[in-house]
């Protein structure tokens, strides 16, 4: 990243780091180490605004961009940080309560703060316009819902094809950001003595129906802020992840595969409701399974950790068949994008299929470790049917030992193969599919 220059006039600073770490984005970055490479020099606020601005532009891309051109003479093309500086200007004037005269002021700062001195005027002249002609230029827009909602054609498609009766909802969902939902930690105490101690320390907070272990705060806190999280009562889970523990139905004395564990919420949910649980959690990165271990030390609970590539078992299998084999597969992560808005613009539409083949090795690699009578859960943080459904509908086509029992609920809805959960309210968008190996009781 280059230097920002010294001292810039005040709130500067922050519009030009976000206009470097969306230009990462841009380039195939992920959003969160691109937020890091440019906020160490910003205090606590301007991190902040840093972050809802990067969030948001991210979220209203296309839009911006369709404005931005509607403002930009076509023989004026400025250098790709300046692009990126008017989303940063547009989104203030049309999605924030930054006063406009301090947007426009700090902006058009940030042009000197990124080296750019002569794009100043360029900058002061696209976002006056836009507080003087914003209704007209707005109305002027494509009302295409991949434009008006900022997801690019691919996937908007997809989206269009899979949910057909109401994928422009889909879409505007995804971009509304995510509540914190907790999970209680059964082992310590009861989500209703929880809900009690939050309302001591003068939070406010209900109980998530459709997940049983589940409270959603009325307002976002950081975790260190978090009443009993240090101490291991509750944990940071969105209510969709938490639906798949009670689904493998697992027993106090079982030998239970959790495939794809890092950072390890679905193991230690596992932990914190059954007993005597004989677990390996597994995962091919190093790294993030040094996540897992802290989780699990954190919450007070143990398991045995493992490092290896879930599709080549001979490397870390004993031998022994498990009784239930969780399967949570990497995934385009579609169903997360309110949480993570940089995935619609660093997937592609490529990425879907090859993730899709990933899956089926994963199912086809650990099919032949699940016991007779085992149960078998495949879940993905997707909203896309090519790594739903049609992934457990294939492996059932190809696997006479294998039947789909069904995953009932009051969430979302039935597909051809189990089930799955649009984004929205409580929940991020999932896809969780059961399937039993016939041959046991």
């Amino acid at each position: 990243m280059p230097e920002i220059r010294a001292r810039p006039e005040p709130g500067a600073a922050v519009r030009a780091a976000a206009a470097w770490a969306l230009c990462a984005v841009f380039a195939g970055r992920s959003l969160d180490p691109a937020l890091e490479a440019v906020e160490a020099h910003l205090g606590a606020a301007d991190r902040a605004l840093l972050r809802a601005i990067a969030y948001g532009v991210l979220r209203q891309r296309r839009r911006l961009e369709a404005l931005r051109e509607r403002l930009l003479s076509s023989t004026r093309r400025p250098r790709a940080e300046i692009q990126a500086l008017l989303l940063v200007g547009l989104y203030q004037l049309t999605a924030m309560r930054v006063p406009p005269h301090a947007a426009v002021a700090a902006t058009v700062a940030a042009a000197q703060a990124l080296g750019q001195p002569a794009a100043r005027g360029l900058v002061n002249a696209v976002m006056r316009r836009t507080l003087r002609e914003q209704r007209t230029l707005e109305a002027g827009l494509p009302q295409r819902p991949e434009i008006l909602h900022s997801y690019p054609d691919w996937l908007a498609a997809a989206l269009a094809r899979d949910w057909p009766r109401h994928w422009p909802q889909v879409l505007a969902d995804g971009n509304q950001p995510g509540p914190l939902v907790l999970r209680v930690n059964r082992r310590r105490l009861t989500r209703e003595d929880y809900l009690d101690q939050l309302l001591q320390h003068g939070f406010t907070a209900r109980p998530v129906a459709a997940a049983a272990d589940a409270v959603r705060l009325a307002t976002p806190l950081p975790v260190e802020r978090i009443p009993g999280f240090a101490e291991g009562r509750v944990s940071v889970q969105d209510a969709g992840a938490q639906l798949g523990a009670p689904l493998l139905d697992a027993r106090p004395g079982q030998r239970v595969l959790d495939a794809c564990t890092a950072p390890g919420g679905k193991a230690a949910h596992l932990l914190e409701r059954i007993d005597d649980l004989h677990l390996l959690a597994l995962d091919v990165d190093a790294q993030r399974q040094r996540r897992t271990a802290a989780t699990l030390e954190r919450l007070g609970l143990r398991a045995r950790l493992a490092v290896g590539d879930a599709t080549r078992p001979s490397a870390w299998w004993d031998g022994r068949p498990f009784d239930r084999i969780l399967v949570d597969a990497p995934c385009s992560g579609s169903g997360v994008i309110r949480r993570h808005p940089d995935i619609k613009w660093l997937r592609c539409e490529g990425d879907v299929a090859a993730l899709a083949l990933r899956q089926r090795a994963l199912l086809q690699a650990l099919w032949p470790l699940l016991a007779p009578g085992g149960i078998l859960v495949y879940a993905v943080c997707s909203i896309l049917n090519a790594e739903g459904a049609a992934v457990a509908g294939a492996f059932l086509g190809e696997h006479a030992d294998a039947i789909e029992l069904p995953v009932r609920g009051d969430w979302g809805e039935a597909c051809s193969v189990g089930r799955r959960l649009a984004p929205g309210g409580d929940f991020d968008g999932f896809y969780y599919a059961r399937l039993k190996k016939t041959g046991g009781a």
